[in-house]
């Protein structure tokens, strides 16, 4: 069985993996950074975060190397839970599309979502616009009462307007996550790429 476990670097979050592991179950634990990640002994741990940061440096090094790439597009990279999302703009569809298919050839990668839009480059002006409502989005988060709900498994990200939320999630918090971002102003579109806990 599979079972998804947060605080995990805490006194008694540690305990309980350290026990749900010598039980013979797999333990899913996100981490906020690699600090807390030392706090975790056992080896058997599948730590997503480690491992999504080695992801976002692979698939940055390839952007990096791909000179056309770069002048025909602006395209930003996340990457949460072994998944990659793309945004930004393109002078056409194609270079974005050739790029996602590289960045699935990356071991563990899940999957690849390539939201890039053939546009002019955004202006420095929409790169502030779009820091400033995930901030937004971000504080909002912290205003959903639901038990046990931890805003730091939502990873938010915006493009010109668009909010793209990814996450590992209960279905009920999914709902609850998109409908307090889709009442936020300034948000034109919500996008989600969540994974339900109750999946796992």
């Amino acid at each position: 069985m599979k079972i998804c476990l947060t605080g995990s670097t805490g006194f008694v979050g540690s305990a309980l993996c350290s026990y749900l592991l010598d039980n013979s179950y797999q333990v899913i634990a996100p981490v906020r950074n690699l600090s807390s990640k030392s706090l975790l002994k056992n080896k058997n741990l599948n730590s997503v975060y480690v491992e999504d940061k080695e992801i976002l440096l692979r698939a940055i090094s390839m952007r990096s190397a791909d000179k056309a790439l770069i002048e025909r597009s602006n395209i930003s990279i996340d990457v949460y839970n072994l998944r990659i999302l793309l945004t930004g703009q393109a002078e056409s569809l194609q270079p974005a599309e050739n790029f996602r298919q590289q960045l699935q050839t990356i071991p563990r990668v899940r999957e690849v979502f390539n939201e890039v839009k053939v546009a002019a480059e955004g202006t420095w002006g929409d790169t502030v616009s779009d820091t400033y409502l995930t901030s937004r989005v971000k504080f909002a988060l912290l205003d959903i009462e639901l038990e046990n709900f931890d805003p730091t498994r939502v990873h938010v990200t915006s493009s010109l307007g668009t909010v793209y939320l990814m996450g590992l999630l209960t279905h009920e918090e999914a709902h609850a996550v998109t409908e307090k971002v889709r009442f936020i102003n300034g948000v034109k579109r919500v996008v989600q790429i969540f994974d339900y806990i109750e999946n796992w």
